[in-house]
């Protein structure tokens, strides 16, 4: 079963982040909103990590973390916001609901790949 998973209603993105991350030799699956990922995350599952952006049709990204938290346990996933929004209320609004990173668009994978592993691996 896939270890990441990738949600973003932008293919390009969808595709650049998992290209990266399977060339790390990591585990990666997608949502292409936050109403996909929330039926993924509530079916039996190995995501130790989501990728997720918060510009998204039908549920948000934000509204799918505090929904994650209300509606299901899964205190092994670490969420990362992976967005252009960078506005503070937005970080507090995601932090209160567990996020445990915010990466701003374009995605670098690079500067975070050690990190992933150490979240995949607890």
């Amino acid at each position: 079963m896939a270890q990441i998973l990738v949600v973003d209603d932008s293919a390009t993105v969808r595709n650049d982040v998992v290209r990266f991350l399977e060339q790390h030799e990591l585990t990666v699956d997608t949502a292409i909103d936050g109403q996909d990922a929330f039926n993924k995350l509530a079916e039996p599952n190995d995501y130790r990590v989501a990728f997720v952006d918060i510009n998204m049709p039908i549920l948000d990204g934000l509204s799918l973390i505090e929904k994650v938290q209300s509606e299901l346990s899964l205190p092994a996933l670490n969420v990362i916001m992976l967005t252009t929004e960078f506005a503070s209320n937005l970080k507090e609004r995601g932090k209160a609901a567990g996020v445990k990173g915010w990466i701003v668009k374009p995605f670098n994978g690079t500067k975070i790949i050690d990190a992933i592993k150490k979240m995949i691996a607890k």
